[in-house]
């Protein structure tokens, strides 16, 4: 596709946090220790900064008095209106530029500029699409939600045109036909070059018109049932009737104790719906099996519409991957991912699968001889599905070391003291000006570089408020890209339009910047975090983050550095804009970080009680069940888009009982169909592996490169230049032999594949963050 929209984060549900009132005094300020192997730089001015930036409500927002301007400093952006002027104004100058690429054969020189163009055409529409994305999501004005969604959609659907523009196409090909101008490229622009390509090739464009029309079909169809497919995967499920004598002996004293109750006085049946906290409770505390098989089978059986929904679009796939050539929908997806084939997902998957069998295996013995106690049973039963939780509670995650409570402020002041130690960046809070942000809790971050000076911002919007979207996510609003040659004299005119097109040319100049010892002109990246904590108060002080919160803010912070690094010369290249199976890496890679007291005594002024304590990386040994699980997922994943899918009497739910009896460890329920909740099957179709994927590499990066020494500088420095400054503009078997001296990894086979099966994954890593 021309550009690749709105990198959304997947939802996280956040619980609230414990209240606590802190006192930060900026001027105890500790002075330099030194570890084992690595000088401990003290925290600076702008550290104690941001302790009190986010940890002070009573100081407010900091906002410069004498400047006013719009969001995210565009002058123009005041209104709602004037946004959608931006959309209007900016569809001409991509219909201008779009033409100016199609006449590109008449000239020569033209055809030198087209990968540029193209390049140019993307970002200028993803500029305002993904800032519309952003603001739909996150502004609390329902006239600015509306706004920005009309502005998405219009923009998006000229998009669609371009995607399957046969004039493009033939353009792109005679460019890349052209050993003249091929030699020429750069290998950012040839990486460009071809990420257009495939996904030109991907778009049914070198079929007859009828043809192109049936996968015009077929996309609306995946498009439509996809998202009917997502809303119901998540909509409430009838409540299941629980006998009150079924509640006897819960091990809950809080809510089991009032079930009790209530059931005691009124002798009626309880009303219990799936997903809700007092079917968590049953699952977790009722030593009576037949009500925890009550709330599991309501809560993972679906009715028949529903199955269908998904049997359509795993249908519509296939045969939209069949139409333009490629015999699954897994082979067309993964063509240009590390994985390249799913052949080697599946290496991958069955090498991980097997090693992790090992250790889920005897927790779930441990469980059996848990079960068979409380049975007093002669015989070791079999654990069901609906006995994990009981057997084995879920724990929640912990430090390795123990920690005083963690403000917010304290985590970002050891997250920047972190970057200066391993990359020379710190975070830098900056006033915004008037109508700058949407909400007066964001606050702005400078990413200044010791070298370079500033070279991003982060806007940070991480309080809980009525109406903003729940959970974590990282939005890239604007990429980083060369832009002094960008050569706009050449672009189309047509007159009288100067005055239309003229809020697209103000919004595009000001985001030019020069930056300190590099030749040219740059758009620097800009990104946003959104999160749901609770915010401060002067009554409760400031926000204390539990830690799975830490962990998630490390997470996201990942995805920050890597799109503030990875500054690329073209937009489609730029920081997070890799490969599905390698963007992971650099966020669940931080997550890492947290494991090591080192990096925890950034936390504190003075971290000498943390730093010298040995880490205890406790691991419930019942994660590895859920570990099996989610790679069995993943196995369900590539079966779904699979050619098997077009057989006659394919069944997903038939499909998924096979897989889990076949090489799972808890037998399927028979009557349930847990695939329709599934919702990842939509936005990460035959590409869920991902995520597992990308921890077994971060789990070894971690452990070959960083753990003994955290704070490395020269560590930093290599991950910084073999994988973070690339983005996407780099194979990324390259980066990663390179960043592990394994040369045998450059080839990416299946054998690479395999590797990464059997790389152990480290403890204290949450799975399920994106």
């Amino acid at each position: 596709m021309i550009a690749r929209i709105a990198e959304n984060a997947l939802k996280k549900i956040s619980r609230s946090v414990p209240k606590f009132r802190g006192d930060f005094r900026a001027h105890e300020l500790g002075w330099v220790r030194r570890t084992a192997s690595t000088l401990v730089r003290p925290p600076s001015s702008d550290d104690a900064e941001l302790v009190s930036l986010f940890d002070q409500p009573q100081t407010g927002q900091k906002t410069s008095p004498l400047s006013v301007t719009g969001i995210f400093q565009h002058p123009q952006l005041t209104t709602p209106a004037a946004f959608s002027a931006l959309a209007d104004s900016t569809l001409v100058r991509a219909q201008l530029l779009t033409e100016r690429i199609l006449r590109a054969r008449e000239s020569r020189s033209e055809l030198f500029k087209v990968i540029k163009n193209l390049d140019r055409l993307s970002d200028l529409l993803c500029g305002v699409i993904d800032l519309a994305e952003l603001l739909r999501n996150a502004h609390p004005d329902a006239q600015w939600v509306d706004c920005a969604t009309d502005s998405y959609e219009k923009l998006c659907e000229f998009m669609n045109v371009l995607n399957t523009h046969v004039g493009l196409y033939e353009v792109l090909h005679t460019v890349l036909h052209d050993p003249e101008i091929v030699k020429s490229l750069s290998r950012e622009a040839l990486q460009t070059a071809l990420i257009f390509w495939h996904d030109f090739e991907k778009s049914a464009i070198k079929l007859p018109p009828e043809q192109r029309e049936r996968f015009v079909s077929l996309s609306s169809e995946i498009l439509s049932v996809g998202h009917e497919f997502v809303t119901e995967a998540s909509a409430p499920r009838p409540p299941v009737k629980i006998k009150p004598s079924e509640l006897k002996g819960l091990k809950d004293q809080g809510m089991g104790a009032r079930l009790q109750r209530q059931a005691f006085f009124t002798q009626k049946d309880l009303l219990v719906y799936p997903g809700s906290h007092q079917a968590y409770m049953i699952m977790r505390a009722a030593p009576d099996e037949e009500p925890r098989r009550k709330v599991y089978m309501a809560g993972h059986t679906s009715s028949a519409e529903q199955i269908d929904r998904l049997e359509r679009l795993l249908n519509a796939r296939a045969q939209l991957s069949r139409l333009v050539g490629w015999n699954s929908y897994a082979g067309m997806t993964l063509s240009d991912k590390m994985a390249k084939t799913p052949e080697n997902v599946n290496h991958f998957l069955g090498t991980f699968l097997d090693r992790t069998t090992l250790v889920a295996s005897k927790a779930l013995h441990t469980l059996s001889l848990r079960k068979q106690a409380h049975l007093k049973s002669t015989s070791l039963p079999i654990i069901q599905a609906w006995d994990r939780d009981y057997y084995c509670s879920p724990e929640p995650p912990a430090p390795p070391v123990p920690l005083p409570p963690l403000s917010l402020g304290r985590v970002f002041m050891g997250l920047s003291r972190l970057f200066k130690h391993l990359y020379g960046i710190t975070l830098r809070p900056v006033d915004v000006a008037s109508s700058e942000v949407w909400h007066s809790d964001v606050h702005k971050l400078e990413v200044v570089d010791e070298d370079r000076g500033v070279v991003g911002w982060i806007y940070a919007d991480l309080f809980a408020r009525s109406g903003k979207s729940r959970g974590a996510a990282h939005y890239t609003v604007r990429c980083s890209r060369r832009t002094d040659d960008d050569d706009e004299a050449g672009d189309l005119r047509i007159p009288g339009t100067d005055e239309f097109v003229g809020p697209s040319i103000e919004f595009e100049a000001i985001k030019r910047h020069r930056l300190r010892g590099e030749h040219g002109e740059f758009q620097l990246p800009l990104v946003v975090l959104l999160c749901d904590f609770v915010p401060p108060s002067v009554a409760r002080g400031p926000t204390i983050l539990e830690w799975y919160e830490v962990q998630t803010l490390f997470h996201e912070m990942g995805h920050a550095m890597h799109s503030m690094i990875g500054r690329t010369e073209y937009h489609n290249v730029a920081g997070t804009r890799c490969a599905t199976d390698f963007v992971e890496l650099p966020s669940i890679l931080m997550e890492h970080f947290l494991n090591s007291p080192k990096v925890l005594s950034l936390f504190d002024t003075d971290g000498s009680s943390i730093i010298n304590q040995t880490g205890n990386h406790h691991e419930d040994p019942c994660r590895y069940i859920d570990t099996h699980n989610h790679i069995l997922l993943s196995l369900l994943d590539q079966v779904y888009h699979s050619p098997s899918v077009l057989e006659p009497g394919f069944d997903s739910t038939t499909a998924l009982a096979n897989l889990y009896n076949t090489r799972g460890l808890i037998p399927h329920a028979p009557g349930t169909s847990f695939q329709t909740q599934f919702g990842h099957l939509f936005g990460y179709g035959a590409t869920y592996y991902s995520y597992h994927f990308d921890r077994a590499i971060a789990s070894h990066v971690w452990r070959k490169i960083f753990s003994a020494d955290p704070l490395n500088r020269e560590l930093g420095d290599k991950y910084k230049q073999e994988v973070l400054k690339y983005g996407g503009g780099r194979d990324p078997w390259l980066m990663l032999s390179a960043l592990l001296d394994a040369p045998e990894l450059e080839v990416g086979d299946a054998e690479a594949m395999r590797e990464v099966g059997r790389w152990r994954m480290e403890d204290g890593v949450v799975p399920e963050r994106h």
